[in-house]
This record gives C-alpha cells, sequence and structure tokens, in this order.
C-alpha cells in the first residue's frame, strides 16, 4: 500500500486563489471609483483586437451582481485545485485561460465577453472529469462534491440567456475535460493494497488464516492448530 499522502496542504491553497479574488475585486472597485469601464478589453471573436481579451476578460465583471455570482465558486475550485493537484495546478490554470479564451474568441457572438465564468467551467470540468477517470476514491469523491455544487452551471453552456455568454462556458467546460484526458502524470494514484499485488497469496493472508474451506471463522488459527498437533513431551531428555 501507497504511504505518501499527495494531497498535502501548503500557504499556496488558500493564499494564491484568495489574491486571484482580491485581484478581481480591486479591477471592480477601480472601475466603480473612477467611472471607468474594462469592457472593451473583454474578448471580442474574430477580431484581432479583441484577441487581447483572452488575458484581460476574466478580470472583467459588468455588475457586482456578476461578480459575486463568480468570486465563490472560482475560490473553492481553484483552492481545490491546488490542493488535490499541486503539480500540475498552474498548468491547469494558465493553459486552461489561454485555451478557453482562445475558443470564445473562435466561437462566440460579435460582442464583447467578459468575466470569469469561462475559466471557473474550466476548473470545474477538469475537476469533476479528472477526478472520475483518476479513480481514487478522494478525486472520485471532489467529483462528486463538484456535481453537487455546481451540477446546475450545465444548463448555462446553451443559449438559455442572451446577457450570458454560454460560449465562453461552453469553451471553459471543452478545456476542462481536454485536460482531464491529456494530464496523467503527477496526478495521485488509486492506493495498492496487499491482496492487489502480484505477489500475494492468499494462503499466506493472516487475515485468511481465521477462515477455513467452508468459509467459517477461525477465532484463533494458530491456538487451533497448537491443539491438534501438541508438542512431543515424551520425546525430550531430561536433564
Amino acid at each position: 500500500m501507497q504511504h505518501d499522502d499527495p494531497f498535502r496542504f501548503t500557504p499556496g491553497v488558500l493564499g494564491y486563489p484568495i489574491v486571484f479574488v482580491l485581484v478581481i475585486w480591486l479591477v471592480f472597485w477601480f472601475e466603480i471609483r473612477f467611472g471607468y469601464s474594462f469592457n472593451n478589453y473583454g474578448i471580442y471573436p474574430r477580431d484581432i483586437t479583441g484577441l487581447r481579451g483572452i488575458l484581460f476578460a476574466p478580470f472583467i465583471h459588468g455588475s457586482l451582481k456578476h461578480l459575486f455570482n463568480n468570486s465563490i465558486p472560482l475560490l473553492v475550485l481553484s483552492m481545490s485545485l491546488f490542493y488535490f493537484y499541486r503539480p500540475i495546478s498552474w498548468r491547469i490554470l494558465g493553459y486552461g485561460l489561454l485555451l478557453t479564451g482562445l475558443l470564445t474568441w473562435f466561437l462566440g457572438r460579435p460582442a464583447f465577453h467578459i468575466g470569469a465564468s469561462g475559466l471557473i467551467y474550466c476548473l470545474a470540468a477538469f475537476l469533476f472529469f479528472k477526478g472520475v477517470f483518476s479513480r481514487h476514491y478522494r478525486l472520485v469523491a471532489l467529483s462528486l462534491i463538484v456535481v453537487f455544487l455546481y451540477g446546475g452551471m450545465l444548463w448555462y453552456v446553451t443559449p438559455v440567456d442572451p446577457e450570458i455568454s454560454w460560449e465562453g462556458h461552453l469553451s471553459g467546460l471543452l478545456s476542462g475535460l481536454l485536460f482531464s484526458l491529456l494530464y496523467r502524470k503527477n496526478i495521485a494514484r488509486p492506493p495498492v493494497y496487499v491482496w492487489e499485488e502480484e505477489s500475494y497469496k492468499e494462503e499466506d493472508d493472516p487475515f485468511m488464516k481465521h477462515f477455513d474451506e467452508d468459509g467459517n471463522f477461525i477465532e484463533n488459527p494458530d491456538w487451533d492448530l497448537e491443539e491438534e498437533n501438541p508438542p512431543d513431551n515424551h520425546s525430550q531428555s531430561s536433564k
């Protein structure tokens, strides 16, 4: 059985997500405080200038409600990423932001697409699919938690609301699924138990010795064995 625990809490598990969310709030505060709008720095599909939104759009939000709705999922999902997938967390964040933005640029309607929701969908999809594919009990449990908390987001990868960038959501979902298939190294492996090893022999297992051929439980197999084969005291010489 594996003894090294791949899940370790570090300051970055909390620190990096909190800093990321604080930067988003700071950008929104700057817009409100100085009456400025960064919406034009969002992703504008199939326009060369609109490519800059791939980097800037996740930090731009159109309203306080929009910002609040994205902040909590982003915080929870990014913390989960840094804790459960620490060795590849920065790659998933960086490549996820770039690929999600690029797909939105290709697929989106001719409008400015802003907000961190695309990245949120990317993280949620990665955590869900990677956990299922890994077959590690902790990662599978994380997948179920993600479904329980954010499974309802699946509706918004379709054009149910003209004011919501469903193209960005769909792009994030596809990106997360792709990364869950590509990244197979540096992922926690399911624990290997003694009975799963090739060298395992059932007759040598101390636990299995507690059962006879008919499956009946033997409380003390060593004691019973001694009773069946008592030591021969007469063969010992006395001094």
